[in-house]
């Protein structure tokens, strides 16, 4: 599988390559340069093959040759190995929850997998990769975690001050080793223009070995389509008509890899696109006109995303075909006040307790489905209630216990670095790091 740069497409690389560097020329997202079929068999019994065979299934036309099969077996076990329950709310919502990995989020999945793919394609390496990644709250813990004392591997993560939660934060700064978090005095779009600029500059890609883990980098992207196969799996034990599928986004990574799986051959209904109140993608679907907006502050940290940097990755798998686009995905904003009543009727009604992106997941997907009642459909649940404690006990009421796992990383002394929004100040870091 080769993968061409959408903004140069002269630009065009293998996997290796594409996961090393991130990103292409111009700043531009690299893309495969073809969508690899599901084999109909195969997706129509799923139930007959384990977890770790589906993932391998999934992942191994787009590493290709570059990875030996016995490896990739290895790293998709390791990415996987942990529950991806399919939970049923109501008669027509279920919920997938991706919470039961290690930092308790969906990020776990595609950090886990490219940390260990980096990890393989550097073994013989004798110098140094910084990994710089910007992270709107979930990102950070979970490639702080997958990368923790990797060999030659310094991992910088930036983080918006004040915009992510308490556990969070902790799962970003309390690790130290070869874990630096730089705290942001800005939103999570100017950390992620920060990274950008840093890909960009010459002198430091002349001095360091550069490359990101945010999900515009391929091996970030793509291992989320396993969890949407895993989902099926589950479904189709549980419902006949095919579902439609709710999805939380910010950043649109996520989302664009479950449209992704779906040109492969997985069966889904309709795709919804739920936003909070940063509605530029909404907008555009009613509007065609794709205006960025600066970065409002919600309940639903991860998704305070106002330019989302995988949306053209969505754009190319529609062929910039905007009819076609709006005939597959619809989108909603919901906003704060909508998002607490959600957790607390979800709450009261069905006592399944949700968490801020699981609830402007929930409240589109009823959205959808009051306007096409026939319909049944899942949402992705993307964190743990206990990384967003505030919110969760201001809807409901409740204490929500810490996690076993967390309980010793919350005692732990935050380590940060505070810069401003300012590209000299992140590039002076990262020269004097080196």
């Amino acid at each position: 599988m080769k993968y061409y740069n959408i903004k140069d497409k002269q630009e065009v690389v293998d996997f290796k390559t594409a996961t090393i560097k991130g990103q292409g020329k111009e700043k531009g997202l690299f893309y495969p340069e073809y969508i690899p079929s599901f084999d109909k068999e195969f997706i129509e019994n799923l139930n007959n093959f384990s977890n770790e065979e589906i993932a391998f299934q999934c992942m191994k036309d787009f590493v290709g040759d570059e990875i030996p099969d016995e490896i990739l077996k290895e790293i998709v076990s390791e990415t996987i190995n942990f529950d991806i329950p399919l939970k049923k709310i109501n008669e027509k919502v279920y919920s997938l929850e991706l919470f039961h990995g290690p930092t308790l989020a969906f990020k776990d999945v595609g950090a886990r997998f490219m940390s260990r793919c980096l990890s393989y394609f550097l073994k013989d390496e004798n110098k140094k990769v910084t990994v710089l990644v910007a992270t709107s709250g979930d990102t950070g813990g979970a490639v702080a975690n997958g990368f923790y004392n990797t060999e030659n591997t310094n991992i910088v993560i930036l983080y918006p001050k004040n915009r992510v939660s308490k556990v969070q934060e902790q799962q970003l700064t309390a690790l130290d080793e070869n874990i630096s978090a730089l705290e942001v005095n800005g939103n999570f779009d100017d950390c992620q223009q920060l990274v950008k600029q840093a890909f960009a500059d010459d002198e430091i890609n002349s001095q360091l070995f550069l490359t990101s883990a945010n999900s515009i980098n391929v091996a970030r992207w793509l291992p989320q389509q396993i969890y949407y196969l895993l989902a099926l799996k589950q479904w189709q034990e549980l419902e006949k008509e095919n579902p439609v599928i709710c999805v939380p986004s910010g950043n649109f990574g996520n989302i664009c890899a479950g449209i992704l799986t779906y040109f492969r051959g997985l069966p889904a209904d309709h795709f919804v696109a739920a936003c909070n109140e940063n509605d530029s993608i909404p907008n555009y679907l009613n509007t065609e006109k794709l205006e960025i907006k600066e970065t409002v502050a919600t309940l639903s940290n991860a998704m305070d995303v106002g330019n989302p940097s995988n949306f053209v990755r969505v754009l190319e798998l529609f062929g910039n075909q905007f009819e076609e686009l709006k005939s597959k995905i619809f989108a909603y904003s919901i906003n704060d006040e909508k998002t607490l009543q959600t957790i607390q009727n979800v709450y009261k009604k069905f006592n399944y307790l949700l968490e801020p992106h699981g609830a402007v997941a929930y409240a589109a997907l009823e959205k959808y489905l009051t306007e096409n009642p026939d319909k049944k459909g899942f949402i992705l649940e993307t964190a743990h209630p206990v990384k967003f404690p505030d919110a969760v006990e201001k809807a409901t009421n409740i204490k929500i216990e810490l996690p076993e796992s967390l309980k010793e990383l919350m005692k732990k002394d935050k380590k940060s670095t505070e810069i401003g929004p300012d590209f000299e100040e992140l590039k002076r870091f990262l020269l004097n790091k080196n």
